[in-house]
């Protein structure tokens, strides 16, 4: 188990920044407004040669009961408990406050290793704040500046002195240099990677995408149950949820496993139309859900059965599709529908009119709050995700083509017949197929859509995105 850091604090102090810091990304939502970041957030962090798992929380308020902030606190409250060093962390320009004092005192009476951090000390503004936390009685403290990058030499010295504490070596012989490489996320070929001067050494470590976690992204419109799917699958109530709309804000990975294939799961925020999204907050949220889908393998659309399936629904299912991401939807709510039968109608039908680019998209009824046919919506995951990787032999392809240009043959221009000399496929994740045609630029796009149904037809690709990119070779006696 890697050793786990847990940052806490009031609101606004500067936890996601230095969550930010520590992973080397921009992941956390980071804003002036108090109370951004509401659910934990895990990611792997690393100065210099130490590696943790850093944990991003809620800012601390003083609520005991069923309010949203109470449930936030609760989640701060267990990550403390599953750390193995806890950051309490202040804003030394606004000095120690009550609430500082308060939780402090909480936390004095657990039994985490607690290690103070006055953050926001760069310049002079913050040097009465940090003499001031000597008085919160957690030790000395460490002054901070997350924003600059000041002070993490202090912080190295803090973290490798509590890892042998605990019997982490926190400088292995054996560790990877490149292990924590940004690449590693990347899903990109070798040769592009040696094109922008990245060395071969460099590139042995990077492991192929099939042998990572199959990255599911859980999307949808608020209030659809997709915090609370991803609840009732790991078996635990690890993402915040509740009857109000909106409570995730932050892209929340959560690593898990499924009849022993690995998985990370995705909570993301709730989309809704452009045109309704004015606050900041929103559409920051909004951006880290798209993110999300474009460092996805399959994307799970959440739908709301007892709500027609509106526009936005379609909106969000395209936007995945168009990033080549396979997709399944899974029908939330289902044990709340009355007429069964007519709801699955309006669904095909919808679905048939409105997402003809992509016929035959499965889509699963099912009940988050009763875990309802959970296991049947993840077998059609791990189904459209091997098809999305699916490779077809270049001979297999060629007879295909044979057949389909002999059936319906391409069309005529400038009086002369269009010909399709051969395809290959390029590329996997999604199904990326090359044509190389007399007239690329003269085929019309209805006999690449023609060509398209064909390869589904044949070889199976039900449901996932597919792209043929039509190529004209070089004439070489063309001067």
């Amino acid at each position: 188990m890697a050793f786990k850091i847990a940052i806490i604090g009031r609101p606004n102090v500067g936890k996601s920044t230095l969550f930010n810091r520590l992973i080397g990304k921009r992941h956390a939502l980071v804003d002036d407004t108090p109370g951004v970041t509401r659910d934990r957030r895990e990611g792997d962090g690393r100065i210099a040669d130490l590696n943790f798992t850093i944990v991003d929380t809620a800012g601390l308020e003083d609520a005991t009961d069923d309010s949203l902030e109470a449930r936030m606190r609760r989640q701060t409250e267990l990550a403390v408990t599953q750390a193995d060093l806890v950051f309490m962390m202040i804003d030394a320009r606004a000095g120690v406050t009550p609430l500082d004092s308060h939780f402090a005192g909480w936390l004095r009476k657990t039994d985490a290793k607690v290690v103070l951090v006055a953050n926001k000390c760069e310049g002079r503004g913050g040097i009465s704040g940090l003499a001031e936390a000597y008085r919160l009685g957690l030790g000395d403290p460490i002054a901070l500046s997350a924003e600059h990058g000041e002070g993490l030499g202090d912080l190295y010295d803090t973290i490798a002195e509590n890892m042998k504490a605990v019997g982490h070596d926190p400088h292995p012989e054996d560790s990877d240099p490149y292990e924590h490489a940004a690449l590693l996320e990347a899903d990109v070929d070798i040769e592009e990677l040696l094109e922008v001067g990245i060395s071969p050494d460099e590139v042995r470590f990077l492991p192929p995408p099939e042998d990572g976690p199959l990255r599911l992204a859980v999307i949808g419109r608020p209030n659809v149950g997709k915090s609370t799917l991803i609840n009732k699958l790991i078996g635990e109530e690890r993402l915040l949820t509740g009857p109000e709309a909106g409570i995730t804000r932050d892209a929340i990975e959560i690593e898990w496993s499924f009849k022993g294939r690995a998985l990370k799961l995705v909570d993301t925020a709730g989309m809704r139309r452009r045109s309704r999204v004015s606050d900041k907050l929103e559409r920051l949220s909004t951006a880290d859900t798209r993110r999300s889908i474009d460092f996805a393998h399959v994307v799970l659309l959440v739908l709301d059965a007892t709500m027609p399936m509106e526009k936005q629904d379609l909106t969000i299912a395209r936007m995945a599709l168009d990033e080549g991401r396979a997709l399944v939807i899974a029908v939330n709510k289902w044990d709340a529908v009355k007429d069964k039968s007519a709801a699955s109608q309006q669904i095909r039908d919808r679905l048939d009119t409105s997402l003809t680019q992509v016929r035959g998209v499965p889509w699963i009824p099912v009940s988050a709050i009763r875990g309802r046919s959970l296991d049947k919506m993840l077998d059609a995951v791990f189904q459209m995700y091997d098809l999305w990787n699916s490779r077809v032999p270049t001979s297999r392809l060629n007879r295909w083509l044979g057949r389909m240009t002999e059936a319906h043959p391409p069309p005529l221009s400038k009086g002369r017949r269009i010909r399709i000399r051969y395809m290959t496929q390029v590329k996997a994740r999604p199904p990326t197929f090359s044509a190389f045609v007399s007239q690329a630029a003269e085929l019309p796009d209805a006999y690449a859509r023609y060509l398209i149904g064909g390869l589904r037809d044949e070889f199976g690709l039900i449901g996932v995105p597919i792209r043929i990119n039509l190529r004209q070779p070089k004439n070489p006696y063309v001067k």
